[in-house]
């Protein structure tokens, strides 16, 4: 059986992001996903190598009123619990913090990131961060650092960017898979949120796209072969158990 990919996606139609671009230039097949559309989260049995969880409009606070968020934090705990391979973008990063027992909280002074941000390694980061890049953020939201976890790159607004938990699950609070066009998009479908405290305005990340993009894109190139050329993906048990889901609120 060849490598399978699971992305998980919170927009009813998917756009051509560069993250799925990169991983069938990698060999692996594709399955989408949109819970907040329906689509029940397969069971975890081995015919996903990978999960991949992407950002949304949603918060991961939101179990209340969207009992698909829920389900996917339960699902998140399940999946991360095999130590397969998953990383978590924005709300996908906030998501499976929530999923390992951590906090994602508005910032305490109101202020937003939505364009690009400079993010710094610390000294837990792995080799694909060896240096401060700026990299594109749209959240109101920001992750505690699980317990457990690793702190691998931190910000100015939002001071924690990136974790990993052991050596295959990944947290990023930025945006490495968006393109000029979906950013693009965004900004016309969402032009309100640059009115946050802290946007930037849509002058200066037209700016930020030509000076930062291909830096962008050869870091996600480096990231995933780094990620998924030394992935354990064989879904054996190696003894950590994820909380129970019922413990959180």
């Amino acid at each position: 059986m060849g490598k399978r990919a699971l992305l998980v996606r919170h927009v009813k139609n998917k756009r051509d992001d560069r993250l799925s671009r990169c991983l069938l230039a990698l060999g692996y097949e594709l399955e989408w996903c949109c819970p907040a559309n329906g689509d029940r989260l397969p069971r975890i049995d081995g015919r996903h190598q990978v999960a991949i969880v992407y950002g949304g409009v949603e918060s991961a606070n939101d179990c209340a009123d969207r009992p698909y968020i829920r389900r996917e934090i339960d699902w998140i705990a399940r999946w991360v619990s095999l130590e397969r391979p998953f990383l978590g973008i924005c709300l996908g990063s906030q998501l499976l913090a929530r999923a390992l027992g951590a906090r994602v909280e508005l910032h305490p002074h109101g202020l937003a990131e939505v364009g690009y941000a400079l993010v710094r390694p610390t000294v837990a980061a792995p080799g694909c961060f060896d240096c401060s890049q700026p990299f594109y953020e749209w959240h109101t939201e920001g992750f505690e650092v699980p317990e457990h976890a690793e702190l691998i790159a931190a910000g100015d607004i939002f001071p924690n960017q990136a974790f990993r938990f052991r050596e295959h699950v990944y947290g990023l609070q930025f945006h490495p898979e968006v393109t000029p066009e979906i950013i693009f998009a965004w900004m016309g479908e969402a032009p309100e949120a640059l009115d946050h405290p802290g946007a930037h305005c849509r002058q200066r990340q037209v700016a930020d796209i030509r000076r930062f993009d291909t830096r962008t894109k050869l870091w996600l190139e480096r990231f995933l072969s780094e990620w998924l050329g030394t992935g354990d993906a064989d879904g054996r048990e190696k003894g950590w158990r994820a909380p129970q889901a019922a413990l959180f609120r």
